[in-house]
């Protein structure tokens, strides 16, 4: 009874790891092919504005040099943005790679369960013979 317990607990474990693997994918998948089109035309730059609440706080000169860096980056950022759909299959593969890895150290789990219940029910055994000897 207690190896049907242990296995169906661990089987439900690899259950919701795949549907966690399985969304995982399915959002970052659809996020990363509709990367151009989730930014609704604004170029880069101009997304990475500081907000008017924070302007009043910090010095001129760092926001100056904070707008340097950004347009001086922005060349290299909208190349990466344009190299997203591509890499979604990249992502696949590790996606199923960390699910598989996953599901391995599950069933290793299981296993152990298993070898901890039968080690548990041997020592339960040896333990009924020896108080039976004891007696008689």
């Amino acid at each position: 009874m207690f190896y049907a317990i242990s296995w169906l607990v661990v089987f439900c474990l690899v259950a919701l790891w795949s549907l966690a693997a399985w969304a995982f994918h399915s959002v970052t998948v659809w996020t990363v092919s509709n990367a151009g089109v989730l930014t609704g035309g604004v170029k880069v730059g101009e997304g990475f504005r500081m907000p008017n609440w924070l302007a009043t706080w910090v010095p001129p000169e760092f926001a100056a040099a904070l707008a340097s860096a950004v347009s001086s980056l922005t060349p290299a950022i909208e190349t990466v943005m344009g190299w997203a759909p591509a890499l979604a299959g990249g992502l696949t593969l590790a996606v199923w790679v960390v699910w598989a890895i996953g599901s391995a150290l599950l069933i290793a789990l299981g296993l152990v369960l298993s070898g901890a219940i039968a080690m548990l029910r041997r020592r339960a055994a040896v333990g009924t013979r020896r108080s039976m000897a004891d007696v008689g």
